[in-house]
């Protein structure tokens, strides 16, 4: 397989533009790439909202980043996105203009549980937490600054698909087969969330980030057994380190060229590392009657209303 071609050459943190004045908000930012994402848009003059389930350890990432950046506009707020109530505390919290949403928090492949409105765990977290997060902050989001709303996904949404039948794993679960239906989900909704704010005129824009094989506490803090342990060596072995990873969702933040419904991954072999570029999501996360049928299941699983027409 041909690598594709870079959108810039070699893009790096280096070449974040300033972003003074600029306001963003990143999910799941106590560690791995939500950290660097939050260090890095705060080094450039961004106001960085961080979130985090876990009150500690959300105040640790925070003294180590103003410690990082002495000076920068950093906050810690609590969020937990497999609660919905907790997703709706903290959307009360944001009373002002929102230029960027990074849907970066995630878990992976953990054995199966419910999150506390019953939903399987990954599935909850990963896209319904998110999907009902952005639909709070929408209107914040209208009012901001060249406003973005990036989702991160991942490679393996390419094996994914919706299983309307059987959405919380009761019949069969597969904590893989699982977290890629989440995964499959985040892209859906990133693409239909595209072309919903493109059809009333909204200067939002939504796109898809991916990380390729980045080393994360994902790996270790989600899979179990065997599997866990296969990890932690592809980790040392085969992945890039999470500086890299997270330049495909700043680049998706920052650039001004980007359009709404782009995807953004590495530009190596089968996208598992790299520079920043343009990728293609699965021909099926294309299917516009999934998608739809995808939020119109999400917008009453959640009891959030977005107000934009399909």
């Amino acid at each position: 397989m041909t690598a594709a071609p870079a959108l810039a050459d070699r893009w790096t943190a280096d070449d974040i533009p300033d972003q003074t004045g600029r306001t963003a908000i990143v999910t799941g930012a106590n560690s791995g790439l939500g950290y660097v994402t939050a260090r890095e848009l705060a080094r450039c003059g961004a106001r960085v909202v961080l979130t985090a389930r876990n009150p500690d350890k959300g105040r640790a990432a925070l003294e180590m980043l103003r410690d990082e950046q002495p000076g920068s506009m950093v906050e810690l707020r609590r969020l937990d996105l497999a609660d919905l109530d907790s997703v709706r505390a903290f959307a009360d919290t944001v009373d002002s203009p929102v230029d960027m949403l990074i849907n970066n928090a995630g878990i992976m492949m953990p054995p199966r549980s419910l999150t506390a409105q019953g939903f399987e765990s990954q599935f909850g977290t990963n896209h319904l937490g998110h999907f009902a997060l952005t639909g709070l902050l929408l209107d914040r989001l209208m009012a901001g600054r060249d406003p973005r709303v990036v989702t991160v996904s991942s490679t393996l949404h390419k094996s994914g698909s919706i299983r309307f039948d059987d959405l919380n794993g009761e019949r069969s679960y597969s904590p893989r087969a699982f977290y890629a239906q989440s995964k499959y989900a985040n892209v859906l909704f990133g693409l239909e969330l595209g072309r919903r704010l493109r059809s009333q005129g909204s200067l939002v824009r939504s796109l898809l980030a991916h990380p390729g094989y980045s080393a994360t506490n994902l790996q270790s803090t989600g899979p179990t057994g065997i599997l866990n342990a296969i990890l932690k060596v592809t980790n040392r072995l085969i992945a890039q380190d999470v500086e890299k990873g997270a330049l495909n969702q700043l680049y998706a933040a920052v650039q001004p060229q980007v359009q709404s419904g782009q995807f953004i991954g590495p530009d190596g072999r089968n996208e598992s590392k790299g520079y920043p570029t343009l990728v293609q999501p699965a021909e099926s996360a294309k299917n516009l009657g999934t998608a739809r049928r995808l939020w119109d299941l999400s917008e009453r699983l959640t009891g959030v209303r977005y107000g934009l027409p399909g």
